[in-house]
């Protein structure tokens, strides 16, 4: 634990900080048996919107239909699991307190909404960051597939058949590098950014599909895990 990192009697419910300041949190283990798809999601962008650093709960916003889209795994039993970068911790401009904070608020926000998350798996190491989260390729941070297969060993995943849906191109990148069998790319976010859709599409091969969509409620439209035959 860091200096500014919370106590570990002041962590949520599921969640853990371990030696290497990587966060986890398992919230709701998927019900019912065996490994099944999850749906990865990028958060700031792709499940709220976009805010530069977001730290504090009253700056959280849930972009529309997320929550509806979350709602859908949930009924279906896919696993909903958030990964996010947080260089904001590396670069000191908040710590794991108001990210748990803003966690916390996400999650609230959700459940009024009739929906809920998983598990969240967040990375705060970065090349350009303060010791002890100065790594500069630390396996976890995305296009690294470190959190997702972290998430497939605590929770009843088949990372082959698992989705992710994210607004840069190393959200897709992280999936592919995981074994995803695929990731659509939203335009919300820094999803318009100039370059990111077209690394995203590039993506696409080697046993990974790459898609395009508006925003995460057209991204559900196109995911395999929200076919008929998939429920």
């Amino acid at each position: 634990m860091t200096e500014d990192a919370i106590s570990d009697e002041g962590l949520p419910l599921g969640a853990e900080i371990d030696a290497d300041g990587l966060w986890s949190q398992v919230l709701n283990r998927a019900q019912g048996a065996g490994p099944r798809p999850g749906l990865f999601l990028d958060r700031d962008g792709v499940v709220v919107e976009e805010v530069h650093y977001l730290h504090q709960p009253a700056d959280v916003r849930l972009i529309g239909g997320a929550a509806g889209v979350i709602a859908q795994a949930n009924v279906r039993g896919f696993p909903v699991i958030l990964v996010t970068n947080q260089a904001g911790i590396a670069h000191g401009r908040f710590g794991w307190g108001e990210f748990a904070e803003v966690q916390q608020k996400i999650i609230n926000d959700l459940a009024a909404e009739g929906a809920f998350i998983n598990a969240v798996f967040a990375c705060p190491h970065h090349g350009d960051g303060r010791p002890p989260y100065d790594k500069p390729d630390h396996p976890w941070r995305k296009p690294n597939p470190g959190m997702l297969r972290a998430a497939a060993e605590r929770l009843p995943v088949d990372l082959g058949t698992s989705w992710i849906v994210g607004d840069r191109a190393q959200d897709l990148a992280a999936g592919k590098n995981a074994g995803l069998g695929g990731g659509v790319h939203v335009l919300t976010g820094h999803g318009g950014d100039d370059g990111e859709r077209e690394a995203a599409v590039k993506l696409d091969g080697g046993g990974f599909k790459a898609l395009t969509a508006a925003d995460i409620t057209e991204a559900a439209s196109l995911l395999p895990l929200f076919d008929s035959g998939s429920v």
